[in-house]
């Protein structure tokens, strides 16, 4: 064996490592050590690796892509970590929850809230340079969303290769019931506030999402067919969050009320 095919090797069996870690925090309920001894804090091919690595086994294991997630569409956590675009991860049919739902206990590890705009599309977005023609084009309907995201490294110790390699610390997600047209909705400048009960626990705007969410899902879009998973007709796009995380407690229901486009909730047991 070479000394290039030695490395290489080695390179591999470091992302099966850390692949097998991450999943088998997802099947244990317990969270993990960071993977950021297994890739190099600036190895963001191989998070991504590892993502996809994970994917691949839960699509063998039966479970159904339906859309993506954006994380880091604020430019502030962007900063703060060190890079100069978004992240993405999967989402699965069974990580869906309907509107006011329970979320069972330890149904997702660490788990926080945060309020989005979902798109819903109803054209594939295969073109290697999309223009924002394209996206606007394929969006069939948007509703307000909480991502319910979670991570399975132990107390949210995490750098960008961890989050990466965490499926982008996904977890679950709910969409609101009434669908918009996009026609006419003002997206960049539409407030969210999300509320516990009486009180104010979050509160953001459209353009906090990368100026625009839909800026967002143009990079997704272009992000995609790169990779070779091109957004599809009916696939769920997560554009990122409005506002700041909000860490969730036993029994709360949060609301996120997103202006034109209504409201939507997550309760947990």
């Amino acid at each position: 064996m070479t000394r290039r095919q030695s490395g290489v090797a080695g390179l591999t069996a470091l992302r099966r490592a850390a692949a097998e870690r991450l999943r088998g925090a997802y099947d244990s309920g317990e969270p993990c050590c960071p993977v950021r001894d297994l890739i190099a804090l600036d190895d963001i091919d191989s998070a991504y690796a590892v993502q996809d690595s994970n994917t691949r086994h839960w699509l063998r294991e039966g479970r159904k892509l339906v859309g993506r997630k954006i994380g880091l569409t604020s430019r502030v956590v962007q900063t703060q970590l060190g890079v100069d675009q978004p992240d993405f991860g999967m989402l699965f049919a069974d990580m869906a929850m309907c509107d006011g739902e329970p979320v069972a206990a330890g149904r997702v590890l660490q788990a926080k809230v945060e309020a989005e705009i979902a798109f819903v599309l109803e054209r594939d977005l295969k073109a290697e340079q999309a223009t924002m023609a394209d996206v606007m084009r394929a969006i069939g309907y948007v509703v307000p969303a909480i991502e319910i995201v979670g991570s399975r490294v132990a107390n949210w110790d995490i750098r960008l290769v961890d989050t990466v390699a965490d499926n982008a610390s996904s977890g679950l997600f709910v969409l609101g019931n009434t669908p918009h047209r996009l026609a006419g909705l003002d997206l960049r400048d539409c407030a969210m506030q999300m509320t516990h009960g009486a009180e104010v626990v979050s509160t953001g705007v459209g353009h906090a999402c990368l100026g625009h969410p839909l800026n967002a899902t143009l990079w997704l879009a272009r992000k995609m067919v790169e990779v070779g998973r091109p957004l599809l007709s009916g696939d769920i796009v997560l554009s990122g969050a409005l506002g700041p995380m909000v860490a969730v407690q036993p029994g709360a229901v949060y609301e996120a009320r997103v202006a034109g486009l209504g409201a939507v909730r997550a309760a947990f047991a």
